[in-house]
């Protein structure tokens, strides 16, 4: 079971494969590695304490930062990161970052970002599309027409409690949908950020 595995000089951790989404885009579509992990299905979730204990297993100061990503949408077990962060904090000042899809309020039925006050450094959102039709025909989202709304409530709200928070689309999306989604970001506050697409997933370089 690969609960940690290392990607661009940071320890990212895998926690759930669950999502509410299906994004078209998904690596999960097309692999199932990043860096040097083995594979990142789970037969099962690893409990709060073997995610901490694979963490602590690592030598924290050789990364960047700590990433909870994974192979699912990490906010499905917020409360068990959370758990995890307090301990990693306590302990070691590796910065913690946390890539999301920005519907933990969705996921949970409450509002979430008071929560990640001090247990995260940086909050990466994926935004994907620049109207709700538009990310419903590309993410596939459970939460249908509701989704890009509540991932920018999110984004907004979470502004108030982590230091930096991103907003990133992939360079592949057509000049006038890149304009757009730089312009609703502008909206949240975020920095917004437009990653290089990448199909070469296993370079842990």
């Amino acid at each position: 079971m690969t609960i940690t595995y290392v990607y661009h000089q940071n320890l990212y951790v895998n926690v759930t494969n669950r999502c509410p989404n299906a994004c078209e885009f998904c690596l999960r579509v097309s692999g199932d590695r990043v860096g040097d992990s083995g594979s990142l299905w789970l037969d099962r979730e690893p409990t709060r304490e073997e995610i901490l204990q694979d963490i602590q297993a690592r030598d924290l100061s050789a990364y960047g930062q700590l990433v909870f990503c994974g192979f699912g949408e990490p906010t499905c077990r917020l409360e068990d990161i959370l758990w995890v962060c307090d301990r990693v904090k306590a302990a070691s000042p590796i910065p913690i970052r946390i890539n999301t899809n920005g519907l933990s309020d969705l996921i949970h039925k409450k509002p979430t970002a008071p929560l990640f006050a001090g247990r995260f450094d940086m909050v990466s959102v994926s935004l994907n599309a620049s109207t709700p039709e538009k990310y419903d025909a590309l993410c596939h989202s459970q939460y249908g027409l509701e989704a890009l709304p509540a991932i920018l409530r999110f984004t907004r709200e979470v502004r108030k409690y982590v230091p930096q928070v991103r907003m990133t689309v992939v360079d592949t999306m057509p000049p006038e949908e890149l304009e757009a989604c730089r312009k609703l970001c502008a909206q949240t506050g975020a920095e917004f950020v437009v990653r290089a697409y990448s199909a070469d997933w296993q370079d842990p370089a």
